[in-house]
């Protein structure tokens, strides 16, 4: 099995390129595009967008789970057979919902409020199509390990939208026009990155087979779930849009500051509270064919080991991030959108990192152990907690009761998540002291962090504070980690000189390997 080390690092790099280059691509279209223009096409793509997640959320993950258990015992045939399945599968489906928005074209005419977006979504219907082969030949290389071209077909789709987005859209073209020039864009990347993955495939050894009923059925039960998670999700963000500014307003704020409050919570503060998430999804993508794979070898001895250090990573990783946005929320609000509030709001959700990073690598366990129904209930069970105290407590915490709805969701899936990992794998995973010492750590983190903050703001620009801050708190989270035996320092020292080649250090040879 490939090191975990080298795979979770080169995800990672590329998962920041490629949302950087998105980052870039949206700095165009607003500047290139217009206000007009961009909001019509974020109008169709919200349709959209939950019709390809029908399409590529559960379909590939399901391919490289069960593509992973057949290429570890050899089984070549049933490999290719899958591949074809699904392919057919994807298509099929596809084109279905191409039809359905066709055949009821002016029922979605009606739902877009705006006649011009029903044309952008039906530009962009044809990349349902191409994203479902798309995605059935990622999930294959998803399967082998090839984590590589796993990478480079998102950053290769995101360049392609990117010259596409140059050469297609003009100051000199009306909103709609633009608007419409972006719909090519998606489609015509969509296309592109197809022709590529598909070449990357045959490339790489792979191969399609015969296709048989037998594989079917498995593929459908076990994306089923996932998908449906995954589109829950996508009509939960519309009821949370409408259920907190109409909580707030029913205790006394005004439509216009209810919709502010809101628009800085989820615009400004909850992107930030995501960023962890970055390097605990690289891990993710990772685990699921190497847990595969061990499961398929009936290796319960390293399924154990990568649940244990995967929960206590996405852990660290997320802990990590606490005290800095508990010990200079505010500065970063006023740093990055001239806005306190969204300070104020990031510096009172800290500690919602902690349950949101155990829920997402425990969901990545669930489902690369076979477990995705209970990974499904969970997701049902924490939903509805979460929209019973978005009801309940903006009377008693105002928009903070967006905050606390999160963090009282992630929590009790991070929870039955946990409990069922921990039941499935029938081990002690020796966690609980080290998450309790990592509790502790936060809070004398999070004061020196605000210490140090609150002097530096004397002295230096709010840029020079934030990096001073931030530096304390990584390295004082780092630093007491070390003491309290939760983090090997010399260990990841000796590890990273060996990845980068660095020369040679003067470490002591006996180090104690932590998970």
């Amino acid at each position: 099995m490939k090191s975990l080390f080298k795979t979770v690092a080169l995800i990672t790099i590329f998962s920041f390129l490629t949302r950087l280059l998105g980052f870039v691509f949206r700095i165009i279209l607003s500047r290139v595009v217009g206000a007009e223009g961009v909001g019509l096409y974020q109008v169709a793509s919200s349709v959209f967008m939950v019709l390809m997640t029908i399409i590529a959320s559960g379909l590939p993950l399901v391919i490289s789970r069960m593509g992973a258990t057949y290429y570890a015992n050899k089984e070549g045939k049933k490999e290719a057979s899958l591949i074809t399945v699904a392919l057919i599968y994807g298509t099929i489906l596809s084109i279905i919902l191409c039809l359905v928005v066709l055949a009821f074209k002016s029922v979605f005419a009606k739902l877009l409020t705006n006649e011009g977006c029903i044309m952008i979504l039906i530009v962009m219907l044809p990349s349902l199509i191409f994203s479902a082969v798309y995605s059935v030949f990622r999930g294959a290389l998803w399967g082998r390990g090839n984590y590589f071209a796993l990478c480079v077909t998102e950053f290769y789709e995101q360049v392609v939208r990117i010259i596409l987005g140059v050469l297609f859209i003009s100051t000199s073209y009306s909103a709609m026009k633009n608007a419409l020039n972006i719909g090519w864009t998606m489609t015509l990347a969509c296309f592109m990155s197809m022709i590529y993955v598909l070449l990357l495939f045959f490339y790489y050894g792979g191969k399609l087979g015969k296709a048989k009923k037998d594989q079917f059925r498995p593929l459908v039960k076990q994306s089923t779930p996932i998908t449906m998670m995954r589109v829950v999700g996508s009509f939960a963000q519309p009821l949370i849009a409408f259920i907190v500014p109409a909580r707030l307003q029913a205790i006394g704020y005004t439509n216009s500051q209810a919709m502010s409050l809101f628009g800085v919570a989820v615009g400004m503060t909850m992107p930030l509270l995501f960023i962890p998430t970055t390097i605990i999804g690289s891990l993710s993508t990772a685990l699921v064919p190497d847990i595969s794979t061990a499961v398929a070898q009936n290796n319960q001895k390293h399924v154990q080991e990568r649940v244990s250090s995967s929960i206590y990573f996405a852990l660290f990783i997320s802990a990590m991030f606490v005290p800095i946005f508990i010990g200079m929320g505010e500065q970063i609000g006023l740093f990055l959108y001239d806005n306190i509030m969204s300070g104020t709001l990031l510096q009172s959700s800290g500690w919602v990192l902690l349950p949101l990073g155990l829920t997402n690598i425990t969901s990545a366990l669930l489902n690369s152990l076979g477990l995705e129904k209970r990974s499904f209930i969970n997701f049902g069970i924490g939903g509805i907690a979460m929209f019973i105290s978005l009801w309940i407590l903006p009377q008693f915490l105002g928009i903070n009761a967006l905050v606390w709805g999160m963090g009282i969701d992630y929590l009790i899936v991070a929870t039955l998540n946990f409990l069922l990992i921990k039941k499935h794998v029938k081990a002690d995973l020796k966690l609980t002291k080290k998450i309790l010492k990592i509790f502790l750590l936060i809070i004398p983190c999070s004061a020196l962090t605000s210490f140090v903050v609150s002097l530096a703001e004397y002295v230096f620009p709010l840029f020079i504070t934030l990096i001073l801050g931030g530096i304390t708190s990584v390295t004082s989270f780092v630093m007491l980690a070390s003491v309290m035996n939760l983090f090997d320092l010399r260990a990841f020292m000796i590890i990273a000189k060996k990845r980068l080649n660095l020369p040679k250090l003067r470490l002591k040879r006996n180090v104690k390997k932590n998970v």
